[in-house]
């Protein structure tokens, strides 16, 4: 730092120095620029003046001579000079230099004139005043000043106190005392305190003090007090007021003290009018935040031991000690808190109405730290009051309650009050956002929130009003949502069990759409509880609660528990509900009381409740298939089970629960489709089961009364309010048809995208109850919707199936109610146009309305087919098939009855019944009468009903089946559109489909072959059981079940067969060209004839049987048990057939025991009522006439040539020999699958003549000889190339097992037979010892070879599609060319041909390939055409021959068929003639089909026709075998042969070409073939003899 006096200045003192020194002070004091500057150097300079004197560089006495000139240059020069001195003495104290201090103290001295004493006194040291003289001691001197500072700082004075200067405050306190009315204001009291201060001298703060003490007493002088302190403190210091607050509060602040509530008051009005600061009155008041925030923190802690304590598993002799520790922990509690000053002046704030001040306070604790304490909740809750009055005024309180108005506030400062809802925004919701759950503390201000809420819902909902106003109350809506969820719900949670409450909060939640509502529950049930400490309290209470009632819940207990429930679902509904629906997943036998005892439940509490539900079924944790992956999880059934209970029970909204299935459909779940099922069940009363009885299920095809009488399990009753519950819940969301195209979609979506990986066992599963749901949930529409809710929603058929994709027979059960709703609407329509009584009329009528209503239909489901279908059966029979049911078919009279008479039983219980009450009696005897009537009137009304269907239906069947094509085509058609897709869709569907059939042949239909569609129906049954799931199974046995009922009937007696059958064009052998009507009775089938068949039918569905139980599947073995038990009245009727299938399945039952239980118990349980019907089961030749000369015959055509047995023999020979001996046919059956799709096709050439030669005509049957013999010589060649080809091969070594298994039964039986024989045929022994020697052979070779047939099926089956199959069809193509071109030269030449040109049949081949992916059938269903034709062919060629031989036997016959025989041949020579010309003309168009269908039309003749074809196959069952015989044939022939038959070479030649063709023949068939065929070659003379003695035996 710069020095300013130089050291010249010093030297040349007296010269210049001097001068110099005084110049620069007064410089420097006369700068006023910048004072602060300048000051500090005027005292540098003074300093280095001084210093250059200690030093000794100057003389005192010239220093003190220039300061006094200097100190008159500025006023506060000698206090400057003093602060000089004052450092100087320090300096030079803590000097070691003596002379410096001496120094010092001269210039000191020689100053003192300059510098006062006084300012001396109070800057420098004692001690140095000591050495001055300016005092006598410093010790003394220190005492003093200390005890003057004392007085000074440190005593009061006297006059501050009351009593010193009472007067002056007796007059203070009397002026604020006084009676302030009038004209005494503020300003004039003011005046006269300061008059009172001044002359009595009072304190000012006194004062203040004072004024607020007098104010705390008279609170209610606002007006006066508040101006009267403001204009006070003009006078004071701002911080005056504040600090004398604050030391109030401090002195409240012990342990002891409790604040008075007047302070806080004062406090708050103070806050309120600006006078002080909150945050300087904040710091005074006690606790501190930290300590809040701690306390809060230890409550959380302290709740969530409460909760682990709640929930851990106590010991009972440790529950004492720990109740004892808790009483003790809550004695310690109890003492008193200390005093929160905090929440004492926010409660204050908060009454006055200083909303700003209030929430600040609050925003510095912990969220609803300051409202969980009551008076502060109360205090804010009464400040919404008066906030929301004038509003609640306006729109919330309810039509007839007065209510007590609420005034508002006096204070102009408190919050604005809402006169709408938009001011809401501003306040009201804030206030409620921070009261948080302790708005329970009033119940009064919760309903009108509420209210509130209701109102502006309504206003909201209403529509009308502007955009901008729009946007408004969707914030608004928003807003309310958010209260509800932070505010409400917690409340209700905190309420004790206010069900008044929970049904106001109801009032408002049913205006909200579900979705909201579930939300809002959601966040209640899952993240409310743990937002508070006491909330945490509460849900641990509730559940402890819960699991006190739950483990005492019994049937018995249910009202008292219902009442505790109830109780405890008021306030915290989603804990209890939760905890219970743990507990019915565990136990389903909770389901039953838990149901009961809710009904004590709010509106809300139900509401809350489904929401639960479906959480609990969303949850994702939970795995919906039990560990085996077969089986849906028991929680899923018991949930399902207890929603149908519930919500048929209570009036629960049904719109989340069917959205949620809706949403799992759509994501491709379906197994929440137990769910829908239950609900529609229980609130419906419509049951879907397959264990239904016949009785029920005749009841079922009644009207809806007898449904649901007779045809449930349960006896649902009252179910008119459910289901109208549940009709609302699916208009009103527009679920109805959503939900039943989803299932309808997801059958498929079942199999082929959610069952990739899944069990196949559990993939059937849920096909089926899908498609249970779907059959369940369509009815529940179909009786429930209105005609114009129905058909507002179903769209046309073709809609439904081109644009939805819906399946074909789901698609026509939707629409059919419509049909019939929309027929019977036009009928009555008619009715009442013109009233005309009589019955024709109503029919004509309802004709009408059937066509105006169907003729659309009709056109619709063209599109649904290809046009090729619509050649064989027309649009209107499809749709006819399609929408009647069995209610339009059939009255089921005896269901009726049977109900009726089960009332009038009731009744005379009733009667009978001495305890009921006589009002009860009365009652229940009138429910029973008024039900009888129903019953009544409702048989009568279905009874004109199906009349009336009858009708129409017999005008109409002229035009169902075009034959454009075949019979056998159109057969397929109907069985493969109509028939299967329908008899596996319901129970009663099986049963409709069955009654069809037999409607359809009962009508005479044109061009329908009965007997061709039950052939093709019991033939080939074992693919249509392996693809079905269980559910179908049962349906499709209940429709073999019917199929059976009706031919058993046919079969029973003669009479009804007559009757029934005998005249009817569905039972004609020779299927004619179209345009030929009118058939002898030699063209129908006669009764032995159909006993043969049937017995061919039962054979047929006892192989397939057997092979299904064979394959070791789960799927065919399963399935083929469920089927047999179905049809178990009417088959196994024959005892070799029963037996063989018991021992089957005994095989299955010790085989399944261990490996598969659910399988050994249908075994089990099959194989118990198989052996309850074994006593009504008959032998063979009871079934069908099987006469003992056969086998006598037989033996007698070894030694003699022909015999003459008679025609039936032959025919069961033929018959039993087709059973045994078509293993091949079998073996294709497998590939045939349903045997519908595409192997009808060509089956038309050969099928329609199962039975042509079956009638008595004996012209007919030698025109079929020819035929056949015709037919042999071409076929034979077809065999030769045959076994050139390698398919050959695989068969025979397929050869192998089923002859072991199924066969023995047949050995045992032929057996058995020939034993009898011997016994009454005592002649034909030596016959006998040849057959015997031949059985032996045939028995050594069988069981060589026909053993493995069936397990080898399937490889043959693959060896054979392996195989150059075009190569063989060329040749065999050729060589039936050749045959039927040389058919007139040859004398027994021609092949049998079908009415129709085969072009027709080769087209529909290509269009049926075509459509393979369009059937409806399943998939297996269009499998393996190739095979398949040519194994109905060849079935249906047997069937021929076989029928033709038997009447050839008839020595009479054969004498008239001689005169017939030249008028037959020339009729079928000039038909072939025709035939061969079409068939070379289309075989130029067509070639490439026609390599195909040559070869499978003879194929499929062998195989199709009916109960015959083995003679010629029958010669041998194995390679070897057949040379042996064929030579002893040739051998006979030479010997015994006669000029008469000119085609036993042919069929010798025949025979030894068949014998390689057929694997399959048992030794019976061979002895057969044998006698047949020397019975054809030999002469008249020795037929008539064995005729004679045949005869005798018979």
């Amino acid at each position: 730092m710069a020095t300013l006096l130089p050291a010249e200045w010093i030297k040349n003192w007296e010269k210049g120095g001097k001068s110099e020194f005084v110049q620069l002070c007064r410089a420097l004091s006369e700068n006023k620029s910048h004072d602060n500057m300048v000051f500090r150097d005027i005292q540098q300079a003074l300093y280095e003046l001084a210093y250059h004197v200690v030093r000794g560089n100057l003389k005192h006495d010239q220093a003190s001579n220039v300061l006094g000139d200097v100190i008159e240059f500025r006023e506060d020069m000698p206090s400057v000079l003093a602060d000089v001195f004052c450092i100087l003495d320090i300096e030079t104290s803590c000097l070691e230099e003596k002379s410096k201090r001496d120094h010092f103290t001269q210039l000191v001295l020689a100053c003192l004139y300059l510098v006062s004493d006084t300012v001396l006194k109070e800057r420098l040291d004692p001690e140095t005043l000591e050495s001055l003289g300016l005092i006598k001691q410093s010790q003394q001197f220190n005492q003093k000043s200390v005890k003057i500072k004392t007085k000074l700082f440190y005593k009061q004075q006297k006059f501050n106190l009351l009593r010193e200067e009472n007067e002056g405050y007796a007059k203070l306190i009397a002026e604020l005392g006084q009676e302030l009315s009038g004209n005494i204001t503020s300003d004039l009291i003011l005046e006269n305190i300061k008059s009172l201060i001044g002359c009595f001298n009072l304190d000012p703060n006194r004062v203040l003090d004072i004024i607020l003490e007098v104010y705390e007493c008279r609170p209610e002088y606002d007006d006066f007090f508040v101006p009267l302190i403001e204009s006070y403190m003009y006078m004071c210091e701002p911080q005056t007021l504040c600090h004398i607050l604050g030391f109030k509060f401090k002195f409240y602040q012990d342990p002891s003290g409790e604040t008075p509530s007047s302070l806080y008051r004062v406090a708050a009005v103070l806050l309120q009018h600006n006078l002080i600061d909150l945050e300087d009155l904040y710091v005074h008041l006690l606790p501190g935040d930290n300590t809040i925030i701690e306390e809060h923190k230890r409550e959380i802690v302290e709740a969530k031991q409460i909760v682990r304590k709640l929930t851990m598993v106590v010991l009972s002799s440790e529950k004492t000690e720990e109740k004892e520790k808790e009483k003790e922990k809550e004695e310690e509690k109890t003492e008193k808190p200390p005093d929160n000053q905090k929440l004492g002046l926010l409660e204050a704030l908060l009454k006055i109405g200083d909303w700003q001040h209030a929430q600040s306070i609050m925003d510095q604790m912990p969220p609803f730290y300051a409202t969980s304490h009551k008076p502060i909740a109360i205090a804010l809750c009464q400040l919404v009051h008066v906030t929301i009055e004038p509003l609640y005024r306006r729109v919330g309180v309810p039509k007839g309650a007065k209510g007590s108005p609420i005034s508002p506030l006096p204070n102009k400062r408190a919050p604005k009050q809402a006169d709408s809802f938009e001011d809401l925004r501003k306040e009201v919701f804030n206030m409620l956002c921070y009261l948080g759950p302790h708005l329970s503390h009033d119940p009064i201000l919760f309903a009108k929130v509420v209210r509130l809420g209701k109102a502006f819902m309504k206003e909201f909902q209403s529509d009308g009003s502007k955009q901008e106003d729009k946007e408004k109350m969707e914030i608004l809506f928003s807003c309310l949502l958010s209260i509800t969820d932070q505010v409400l719900l917690p409340s209700l949670s905190l309420m004790d069990c206010n069900a008044c409450m929970s049904e106001e909060l109801w009032g408002m939640f049913k205006t909200f759409p579900y979705q909201y509502r579930y939300r809002l529950y959601g966040q209640w049930k899952n993240e409310t509880y743990n937002s508070h400490p006491l909330l945490v309290k509460v849900k641990a209470q509730t559940i402890d609660r819960a699991k006190y009632i739950m483990k005492r819940l019994t049937k018995e207990n249910v009202k008292p528990s219902g009442r505790q429930i109830g109780k405890l679902s008021h306030s915290n509904p989603t804990i209890l509900f939760d905890y219970i629906l743990s507990q019915i997943q565990k136990y389903d036998n909770l389901i039953t009381p838990v149901v009961d005892s809710l009904k004590y439940l709010t509106s809300l509490n139900y509401d809350v409740l489904a929401y639960c539900i479906i959480e609990a079924l969303a949850n994702p944790e939970k795995e919906r298939m039990k560990h085996d992956d077969t089986t849906i999880s028991s929680w899923l059934q018991s949930l399902a089970s207890f929603c149908g209970a519930v919500f048929r029970k209570y009036p629960i909204e049904l719109a989340g629960l069917l959205q949620y299935v809706a949403n799992q459909l759509k994501a491709g779940k379906s197994f929440d489709l137990l769910i829908l099922k239950e609900v529609v069940q229980k609130m419906a009363g419509i049951e879907i089961t397959e264990e239904m009885t016949m009785e029920q299920l005749e009841a079922m095809t009644g009207g809806e009364q007898l449904k649901a009488e007779g045809g449930y399990f349960g006896q649902i009753r009252n179910t008119k309010k459910s289901s109208q519950r549940l009709k609302e819940a699916l208009l009103d969301h527009d679920l109805a048809l959503p939900l039943c195209l989803l299932m309808a979609q997801q059958r498929n979506g079942v199999i082929f995208q959610e069952g990739g990986e899944k069990h196949l066992k559990l993939v059937g599963k849920l096909y089926d109850q899908c498609h249970d749901t779907l059959v369940q949930f369509g009815g529940f529409l179909a009786s429930n919707l209105s005609t114009e809710d129905y058909i507002k929603r179903v769209p046309s058929i073709d809609v439904l199936c081109n644009e939805f994709h819906t399946p074909h027979d789901a698609a026509f059960f939707l629409s059919r109610p419509m049909y019939a709703h929309h027929i019977s609407s036009k009928y009555d329509e008619l009715k009442k146009a013109e009233k005309g009584n009589k019955q024709q009329h109503k029919v004509h009528k309802y004709i009408t309305s059937c066509e105006l209503v169907m003729a659309p239909v009709h056109d619709a489901v063209i599109s649904l087919h290809l046009p090729k279908v619509w050649d064989d059966i027309s649009p209107q029979f499809y749709a006819t098939f399609w929408s009647l049911t069995m209610y339009d078919l059939a009255v089921p009279h005896s269901s009726y009855d049977r109900e009726v008479n089960k009332l009038k039983v009731q009744m005379k219980a009733i009667d009978d019944n001495q305890e009921m009450p006589p009002n009860k009696k009365k009652k229940e005897k009138e429910r029973c009468t008024a039900l009888q009537d129903k019953l009544l009137e409702e048989e009568k009304k279905q009874l004109e009903h199906v009349q009336r269907v009858l009708q129409r239906l017999k005008l109409e069947k002229d035009n169902w089946l075009l034959a454009k094509s075949t019979k056998n085509e159109t057969i397929t058609k109907f069985l493969q559109l109509c028939i299967f897709p329908r008899c596996i869709f319901s129970a009663i569907d099986a049963v409709y489909c069955a009654h069809f059939v037999e409607l359809v042949h009962q009508q005479k239909t044109p061009n329908f072959s009965t007997l061709l569609c039950y052939d093709r129906v019991f033939s080939d049954i074992i693919y249509t059981v392996a693809s079905c799931t269980e559910n179908e199974a049962s349906r499709y046995g209940r429709f073999l079940c019917c199929m059976l009922e009706t031919v058993t009937r046919w079969h029973s007696d003669r009479v009804i067969y007559e009757k029934e059958c005998g005249n009817y064009p569905g039972f004609l052998t020779i299927l004619r060209a179209t345009g030929f009507d009118g058939g002898n009775k030699a063209d129908q089938l006669d009764y032995e004839n159909f006993r043969h068949v049937v017995h061919k039918w039962h054979y047929k569905l006892t192989k397939a049987s057997v092979h299904c139980l064979e394959t070791g599947e789960y799927t065919h073995i399963r399935n083929i048990l469920i089927v047999l038990t179905k049809i178990l009245p009417w088959y196994p009727k024959v005892l070799n057939l029963g037996q063989a299938l018991e021992r089957r399945v005994h095989k299955i039952c010790q085989e399944e025991k261990e490996k598969r239980p659910d399988l050994y118990a249908l075994a089990m349980g099959y194989s118990g009522q198989l052996k309850s019907r074994k006593p009504f089961m008959i032998p063979e030749n009871e079934f069908h006439h099987k006469d003992p000369p056969a086998r006598n015959a037989v033996a007698a055509t070894v030694q003699n040539g022909p015999g003459g047995a008679g025609m039936p023999t032959s025919l069961t020979i033929n018959t039993v020999r087709l059973e045994e001996g078509t293993t091949e046919e079998t073996d294709k059956l497998k590939e045939k699958s349903q045997g519908v799709v595409k192997v009808v096709n060509k089956a038309v050439n050969a099928t329609p003549k199962v039975t042509t030669s079956n009638g008595n005509s004996a012209s007919n049957s030698k025109i079929i000889k020819e035929k056949d013999e015709k037919e042999k010589s071409g076929k034979e060649k077809d065999k030769e190339k045959k076994e050139k080809t390698p398919a050959a091969t695989p068969e025979m070594k397929a050869l192998g097992k089923d002859g072991k298994d199924k066969p023995k039964e047949e050995r045992a039986n032929k057996d058995d037979k020939a034993r009898e024989i011997k016994e009454k045929t005592p002649k034909a022994d030596k016959e006998k010892e040849k057959v015997k020697k031949e059985e032996k052979a045939s028995k050594e070779e069988k069981s060589k070879t026909v053993v493995t047939i069936v397990e080898s099926k399937s490889t043959a089956d693959k060896e054979r599609e392996k195989e150059p199959s075009r190569e063989r069809d060329v040749a065999k193509e050729m060589k039936s060319k050749e045959n039927a071109k040389g058919g007139e030269k040859m004398p027994v030449a021609g092949s049998l041909k079908s009415p129709v040109p085969r072009s027709e049949t080769s087209e529909s081949e290509r269009e049926q390939k075509r459509r393979k992916v369009d059937t409806h059938s399943s998939p297996s269903h269009s499998s393996t055409v190739k095979d398949n034709l040519n194994e109905l062919k060849d079935s249906s060629a047997k069937h021929y021959i076989n029928h033709t031989t038997p009447t050839l036997s008839k020595s009479k016959e054969r004498e008239v068929d001689k005169k017939d025989l030249d008028k037959s041949r020339e009729r079928s020579r000039e038909r072939e003639k025709k035939d061969e010309k079409d068939r070379k003309d289309r075989k130029r168009d067509h070639s490439n089909s026609d390599r195909e269908a040559p070869q499978d039309s003879t194929k499929r003749r062998k195989e199709e026709n009916g109960t015959t074809g083995s003679s010629k196959h029958s010669k041998s069952e194995s390679p070897s075998d057949s040379p042996r015989l064929n030579e002893k044939e040739k051998e006979k022939n030479k010997s015994k042969s006669s000029g008469k038959e000119k085609g036993d070479s042919i069929k010798a030649e025949k025979m030894e070409k068949s014998s390689s063709g057929s694997k399959k023949e048992s030794r019976h068939d061979k002895e057969k073939a044998e006698k047949k065929e020397k019975r054809d070659s030999t002469g008249g003379k020795e037929e008539k003899k064995h005729h004679k003695s045949s005869d005798k035996h018979r």
